[in-house]
């Protein structure tokens, strides 16, 4: 799953035209403006269909879309980079932007840690999460959404309590703090064992 992912990824960053330079830039920023004012303004219906806070999103995400947390576009990246390298093919803007990004924002690293337990560590800590399940007292089953599996996975630390995890990603109020609580912990100790592995 994870090279297949990696292909299309890679494929997306190479195939994604390069930002134009200041001139162009400004020219068609001018340009732009002008067909800008004819085109017709998105309207608060849609605005209002995209909420995070309720787990509402775009029609994009009503497909089977698998979210990777920022560790694991990391991994895809990195290894993209190498093979990149090996084959003595420049890597584009878009990409190099995006991998420094992740990189800066990724919580789960350690250089000692081969690839492949990386790898394994972060799928097995999202099939974790994604197959977590909470009933409710009137016997509904509550599971995450993958927006909200990606979200933990790039914001909870190690010291991460209930009540910052609720603040960070309001959507998770909907569970009982017992059950947060569980999930903290599937993340903190898959984060020390990646962190502490060579130390």
């Amino acid at each position: 799953t994870t090279s297949t992912y990696s292909e299309k990824y890679l494929n997306t960053m190479m195939s994604a035209e390069p930002p134009p330079v200041n001139g162009a830039s400004d020219a068609a920023a001018s340009n732009g403006a002008s067909r800008d004012a004819n085109r017709p303004q998105p309207s608060s219906t849609i605005a209002a269909v995209e909420n995070a806070a309720e787990l509402s999103f775009g029609t994009e995400f009503d497909a089977d879309v698998q979210i990777l947390s920022n560790a694991q576009v990391a991994v895809i990246l990195q290894m993209s980079a190498q093979n990149a390298l090996v084959r003595d093919e420049e890597l584009h803007d878009v990409y190099k932007k995006t991998q420094k990004y992740v990189e800066r924002f990724n919580t789960m690293k350690n250089p000692e840690k081969e690839h492949q337990e990386l790898v394994d560590e972060l799928d097995n800590l999202q099939g974790a999460l994604t197959t977590f399940r909470k009933e409710t007292e009137d016997g509904e089953e509550m599971e995450l959404h993958g927006f909200e599996v990606a979200a933990l996975m790039n914001l909870v630390a190690t010291d991460t309590m209930v009540e910052e995890a609720a603040a960070l990603i309001p959507s998770l109020s909907r569970f009982p703090e017992s059950a947060v609580d569980e999930i903290l912990d599937l993340i903190r100790s898959t984060m020390i064992r990646i962190v502490s592995y060579g130390s």
